[in-house]
């Protein structure tokens, strides 16, 4: 039976005696309400690390104001057997104030590659997740963490100030998990009404498209970019926040794509904001 432990302490001791034992410990990060994307990164992390930390927990200080911290979904009993399907261990699901007790005044900041993208609206968003990141690797300990490329600055960041810190642990991007019409799996769908959740699929098929100019030869990244948004203003209930080609690691604009780069874009459904990528 998979246990959920909600105290640092005993958290860490856990995680501490695997290490003393030679068991390789591999970290899944989410934030619950969890559907096959993370289910695919679990099962990734059995098959490659002895024992598998699931961490749940909705982080406050990743959200800005008037965003959906507390409509989030919080499913822990459905996680807990759904992860355990998957091949998961433990479940470390800590209380907000076991995380950020009175007094709380440290924060990890990655400066450059959280400015641009989901930087500009969400100007706070990447120091909450740098900071409980870097939290949960000094508590869990892991050799390996398991990051979703469907978010793909996200994983950049991270990837970054573990190389900038020195933090010993390998991270592993795994593949964008979709629905059968393309849409990214994603907690925030289910926000979606069934008219928008149809119009949803379009974002997977404009990148698509994108994808099939580039190989086609097109190397001008503005008329790549010029297509997508064309094909997202046919969505009158999608409101386009970006559309960018950039380098997967620097974030970077890239102008010309022959050698390839990294379509992102984002945009809103309503109060329910999606983002997807792809590489070309």
């Amino acid at each position: 039976m998979i246990e959920i432990v909600s105290g640092i302490g005993r958290m860490r001791d856990i995680s501490d005696g695997k290490h003393a034992e030679g068991i390789t410990v591999g970290l899944v990060p989410t934030m619950g309400a969890v559907h096959e994307g993370h289910l695919s990164l679990v099962k990734t992390a059995a098959e490659s690390s002895d024992f598998v930390v699931v961490s749940i927990f909705v982080n406050p200080t990743q959200f800005g104001p008037n965003e959906d911290f507390e409509r989030y979904p919080r499913e822990i009993k459905n996680d807990k057997r759904i992860i355990e399907s998957a091949g998961g261990h433990i479940i470390f699901a800590p209380e907000p104030d076991e995380m950020y007790p009175d007094g709380f005044a440290t924060y990890v900041n990655v400066d450059r590659l959280t400015a641009p993208l989901c930087g500009r609206s969400r100007p706070t968003h990447f120091r909450g997740v740098t900071t409980v990141v870097a939290k949960l690797f000094n508590i869990v300990n892991p050799h390996t963490a398991f990051l979703g490329q469907k978010d793909a600055q996200q994983l950049a960041v991270i990837k970054r100030m573990v190389r900038d810190l020195d933090i010993p642990v390998d991270i592993i991007g795994c593949p964008v998990v979709r629905e059968p019409d393309g849409l990214a799996m994603s907690s925030r769908n289910m926000y979606l009404t069934d008219e928008e959740r149809k119009q949803a699929s379009m974002l997977y098929r404009s990148l698509c498209r994108a994808r099939e100019l580039v190989d086609s030869g097109v190397t001008d990244s503005k008329e790549t970019i010029n297509t997508v948004n064309g094909m997202l203003s046919e969505l009158d209930l999608f409101d386009v926040e970006y559309v960018e080609i950039v380098d997967p690691e620097e974030l970077t604009d890239v102008g010309d794509s022959r050698n390839g780069g990294l379509l992102v874009l984002a945009g809103r459904f309503g109060k329910t904001r999606l983002i997807d990528n792809i590489l070309l």
